[in-house]
Parts: C-alpha cells; sequence; structure tokens
C-alpha cells in the first residue's frame, strides 16, 4: 500500500467517526426532547387532576414539582448537547475539508504519474 493511501484510508476513517459522533448526539437529543415532552405532558395531567396550576401553591402537587424539575433539567442538559453538537459539526466539516483536499492531491499525483516520460530526453549540445 502506498503512503498516500494509508492517509487517504486514515481521512476517510476520521470523516466516518465525527459522522458517527454527531448522529450519537443527535439521537441523544432527539431522546431527551422526547422525554422532557413526556414529562411536560405529565405535569399537564397532574395539574389538571388536581386543579392546581400555581407551582408557588401551598396544595401544588409534589410529583408537578419533582416532573418540573426533571424537564428542566433534560432541557439544560439538550442545550449542551447541541453545544456540543456544534462543535462536532465543525469538526466533521474539518474532517471532510481534509479529505477532500487529501483526495484532490491523490488524483493530482495519480495523474501526474500517468503522464511522467518513460525515458529521459537526450541532453543537447551546443
Amino acid at each position: 500500500m502506498r503512503p498516500r493511501e494509508g492517509m487517504l484510508r486514515l481521512k476517510r476513517f476520521q470523516v466516518e467517526e465525527k459522522r458517527r459522533q454527531m448522529a450519537q448526539i443527535q439521537a441523544m437529543i432527539a431522546e431527551f426532547d422526547r422525554m422532557a415532552k413526556e414529562l411536560n405532558d405529565q405535569v399537564v395531567a397532574e395539574q389538571e387532576r388536581t386543579g392546581i396550576r400555581d407551582a408557588g401553591h401551598f396544595a401544588y402537587p409534589t410529583f408537578a414539582k419533582a416532573a418540573t424539575q426533571r424537564r428542566d433539567n433534560l432541557a439544560a442538559s439538550e442545550k449542551s448537547l447541541e453545544d456540543q453538537l456544534a462543535v462536532a459539526k465543525a469538526a466533521y466539516d474539518e474532517a471532510v475539508s481534509e479529505l477532500t483536499k487529501a483526495e484532490a492531491i491523490a488524483e493530482r499525483d495519480q495523474a501526474a504519474d500517468k503522464h511522467v516520460p518513460m525515458h529521459k530526453p537526450e541532453a543537447r549540445a551546443s
């Protein structure tokens, strides 16, 4: 295997790894969002059941308070993951750019190898 082929394989692997990282973060964001919506639905159902919607009310359901806190924690975690996703996307874009450059260099080298003359031109005598 030529050194350039090894470099291309490494660059492709890096791009794929960055893509997997982005997909994993996106899946976690989607899961946190789903869980937060479920908690919100549970809070609303509990408020409907008790008839108390004011969280400051002395008889506000403890379950609704706890579910609201968990929902807020999930929202904060989701925001953190979105920041991580932005960083991962930038790293992915950088890896794709590096791969594109490496492929262009490899193609240029391959084209140059095809056009190299097989024999040396004769030296001219003056």
